[in-house]
């Protein structure tokens, strides 16, 4: 029997460990491709069954749902977007955005690496995972409300057969779209060492992949709660790698300028103070709210 221990192994040792040994991000396209391609697919599949009404009062795979899992709405309406509860899901969706450890290496290896390039780039990817974000958060939520599970896909039956293969098109979305974030992780353990790019050998590298992993996989091990961890990582690391740290660097830069800052500068200076502030707030409540 396969059991969830068993299988974390099984998929970190036999697939994650060998992507995660990578030293170049470009080696990891193709399997990027292949993680976008699944979570393509599942978004059609959400929408699918979304318009098809089969999770309506009346639907094909209604009565296959446990009460917990069947759609509930109430009627708080668009106020409840003002509830502390809300901050939950700003946590969460900040985790999605979350590519700034790997901005530098992005740069680095992208094809004709001008500034302008960079940037469009950067505003195309940005603009498409925003608009599938927001369209496939939408449909879901319209489909099961308060009920909808931290896992969206855990609200839909078993015997779908649509939602199933999205399930493991998930699964592979997420195996692929592993290594760019670990490479992040590896780069900046160096980073927080001073370890100079001469030094980090691919002896190095290697052992260094084995003890992150390592603990990665310890953790994973024991936190099977994927709402709660999302909430959380979103509240403590998220808001900071979107809102606190770039808006200190802003504002230490401008500091650093003295007189010769602009006075464009030093406003806009003193608005990255307001969302440093902002961020802070929003990461306190939503590691509470997380937490609770």
């Amino acid at each position: 029997m396969t059991t969830r221990s068993n299988a974390l192994l099984g998929v970190t040792g036999l697939v994650l460990f060998p992507l995660c040994l990578v030293k170049n991000l470009a080696t990891l396209a193709p399997f990027s491709l292949v993680g976008i391609m699944g979570m393509l697919y599942t978004s059609v599949a959400i929408g699918v069954r979304f318009f098809g009404g089969a999770y309506k009062a009346g639907g094909k795979f209604l009565p296959d749902l446990s009460p917990s899992l069947q759609p509930s709405f109430g009627s708080t309406g668009a106020m409840g977007a003002l509830s502390p509860n809300s901050l939950i899901l700003v946590c969460m969706l900040s985790t999605a955005y979350i590519a700034h450890f790997n901005a530098p290496r992005f740069f680095k290896e992208l094809k004709n690496n001008t500034m302008k390039r960079f940037g469009s780039m950067t505003s195309w990817s940005f603009g498409i995972s925003t608009a599938l974000y927001a369209s496939v958060s939408a449909m879901a939520f319209l489909t099961f409300g308060s009920a909808s599970d931290g896992l969206i896909l855990n609200n839909y039956s078993t015997k779908d057969l649509l939602i199933t293969a999205s399930r493991f098109a998930v699964a592979v979305s997420l195996v692929f779209s592993y290594p760019l974030l670990f490479v992040g992780t590896r780069d900046g353990y160096f980073d927080l060492l001073k370890i100079p790019d001469e030094k980090r050998t691919d002896n190095l590298q290697n052992k260094v992949t084995v003890g992150l992993l390592g603990v990665i996989t310890a953790m994973a091990w024991k936190l099977t709660d994927l709402s709660f961890v999302s909430s959380m990582s979103g509240a403590i690391f998220g808001t900071a790698l979107i809102f606190v740290y770039p808006s200190l660097m802003f504002r230490g830069a401008v500091r650093k300028l003295g007189d010769k800052a602009t006075d464009g500068m030093k406003r806009e200076s003193k608005l990255a103070g307001v969302i440093n502030a902002l961020g802070v707030v929003i990461g306190i409540i939503g590691a509470k709210m997380a937490w609770g």
